[in-house]
């Protein structure tokens, strides 16, 4: 570990607190119509609710909101869907790219739409440019706004009182695409293109190496793509190797620039919660929860992978920071980067259910590995996505209180709410669906011998790649273990599934809690009110957290990350 690494850790946490309040205040005059920009913007958004169909002015009820949302998504995987099976006969498409296979255009299709990302095959080698404009980077923001679009729903539902609407949509949709997301990505896309992140629709260049030999070196619309995969969780990659492949992330600027955006809607939204029910204090209260489960996570995974590796250490190898070297374990990490960004940028993509990666997940050493998989496994509230790690930590928040309230022998309350049977019921079904996919797949997949073929290690390192793949796909993160071939029918439509309904069978429970919080009546404070503003709470609430998720998977963990770590530090081999 180096003072510089530390320092880094730091400057980052520092501009991410920085965005709390400013761009929380910003989502929040999108989404009320207040802004300057939505006013600027209004002809626009009048016009396309009106070629839509859209009455603006009507709110829905939690399940027109629902069927809303399900419709618009359903319909980008049919879309998406369909430029993959086409590509072959539609322009900008050079070098000729062929249909995408069935189960991949699935796969990809439903990835992307969830705001997953998981991609089972090379970018550069497989999609068009047209594919990747029109069909990745549009789902890119659509999915983005979706989840955000879910949280303001929940956020109303705790703020409004004795009503059936919880907002519409189609509005939601709108003014953050329009508003919010737009804006941000022309300004972040100009500073990549300064940068030396390409945007061109030119054809890939063929190169003479310095052997003599020729390479295609691929280049096209990078900079507009990786903005908004990395700013909406979206996190898939115009290339294979992603945020490692220098057209994406050329240097240590870009690489903080992007792990900033990756946070930045997250913990905004914690700012635009605090303003939206009134008490700015009960949105810091979410951010620190976020930030100390994240803080801790980093801390880990950077001190492992700065010590030496201990396979590489008995072969006589110097793994010590010094000036020639960053020092460490940097099997599968860029020398430009070193173990300290990278390590910080695995624990931001992992935290924050986005997917991309600057380094080898697959190459981190067994403890990173276990802090990897546990980032997930949290069902996205450190940070997480757009919008489902706010309403992700909301979702423990009721847990939480339910728990508090039946220790002091009172119905359970926050923000003036009762927390009910009918609550707690929809809470436990959106918490408990994703464990339920990743264990109950990666179970699966672990005994089918088909699925057992595309590993490519053996012992608790290839159980912790199937691990790490369905659960990368059901939390809608995205990234992997890369140790496991998953361009099969069987992975790739098994993660389709676990994909949708990890994000679908969370979202719709989550409205539906939405609606019936909304319909309730504001309690007033007493004595007896739980106080959830304070550090109290916020060790109530990391502590229901780290409880629930530790009971839930920490069998599986040891079966993993855990067995191979004490197989290492043994001397064991696979």
């Amino acid at each position: 570990m180096t003072w510089q690494g530390w320092l880094q850790l730091a400057l980052f946490a520092a501009l991410t607190a920085a965005a709390v309040q400013p761009f929380g205040g910003f989502i929040l005059r999108a989404a009320d119509g207040s802004g300057r920009l939505v006013r600027l913007l209004s002809p626009l958004e009048r016009g396309l609710y009106r070629v839509a169909g859209v009455a603006p002015g009507e709110e829905q009820t939690w399940i027109e909101y629902a069927r809303a949302l399900l419709a618009l998504n359903v319909a980008g995987i049919v879309a998406l869907y369909a430029l993959q099976r086409l590509q072959g006969m539609l322009p900008l498409n050079a070098p000729q790219f062929t249909a995408v296979p069935p189960d991949l255009a699935i796969n990809t299709a439903v990835s992307f739409v969830t705001n997953t990302s998981w991609q089972s095959y090379a970018g550069e080698t497989t999609l068009s440019n047209l594919v990747q404009m029109a069909g990745i980077t549009v789902q890119s923001f659509l999915s983005g706004a979706t989840g955000i679009a879910a949280a303001l729903a929940l956020t109303r539902g705790f703020a409004r009182h004795s009503t059936q609407a919880i907002g519409n949509f189609w509005v939601d949709v709108t003014r953050i695409t329009c508003c919010v997301l737009l804006p941000i990505c022309i300004v972040a896309a100009l500073v990549l293109v300064a940068q030396g992140v390409p945007q061109t629709l030119a054809p890939f260049v063929t190169a003479t190496t310095l052997e003599g030999g020729n390479q295609v070196i691929a280049r096209g619309p990078v900079a507009s793509q990786e903005v908004i995969a990395v700013m909406s969780g979206d996190g898939g990659g115009f290339f294979n190797a992603n945020s490692a492949h220098p057209f994406e992330n050329p240097t240590a600027l870009t690489g903080m620039i992007e792990m900033w955006l990756i946070f930045l809607i997250g913990v905004a939204l914690s700012g635009t919660f605090g303003r939206m029910v009134g008490d700015r204090r009960q949105g810091w209260v979410l951010f620190a929860a976020m930030a100390v489960l994240f803080l801790g996570g980093a801390a880990v995974i950077y001190r492992a992978e700065t010590a030496p590796n201990p396979a590489v250490a008995a072969s006589g190898v110097d793994q010590a920071p010094g000036a020639w070297q960053g020092g460490g374990n940097l099997e599968g990490k860029e020398v430009r980067f070193g173990a300290a960004q990278s390590s910080l940028f695995a624990t931001v993509s992992t935290a924050s259910s986005d997917g991309a990666v600057d380094s080898m997940h697959d190459s981190f050493l067994p403890l990173s590995g276990l802090v990897l998989l546990a980032n997930m496994m949290l069902d996205e509230v450190i940070v997480g996505g757009p919008g489902s790690g706010l309403f992700g930590i909301l979702l423990f928040v009721i847990v939480a209180v339910f728990a508090a309230g039946l220790m002091i022998g009172r119905t359970p309350e926050y923000l003036g709410k009762k927390i009910e049977g009918n609550e707690v019921k929809m809470t436990m079904l959106a918490l408990l669906c994703v464990p339920a996919l990743i264990l109950g797949m990666a179970a699966t997949a672990a005994v089918l011998p088909s699925a057992v073929a595309s590993l490519n290690n053996a012992g608790p390192h290839g159980f912790s790649e199937v691990l790490y793949a369905y659960t990368s796909g059901a939390a809608t993160n995205g990234s992997a273990f890369a140790g496991l071939n998953a361009n099969t029918p069987f992975y790739n439509l098994t993660l389709a599934a676990a994909m949708f309904a990890g994000r679908f069978l969370v979202i719709v429970p989550v409205l539906c809690i939405a609606g019936l919080l909304a319909a309730k009546r504001v309690i007033p404070a007493s004595s007896g009110t739980l106080p959830t503003h304070g550090l109290q709470f916020v060790g109530l609430l990391v502590g229901t957290i780290l409880i629930v998720g530790g009971l839930t998977f920490f069998p599986a963990l040891a079966l993993g990350p855990v067995a191979e770590d004490f197989a290492m530090q043994a001397g064991a081999t696979y």
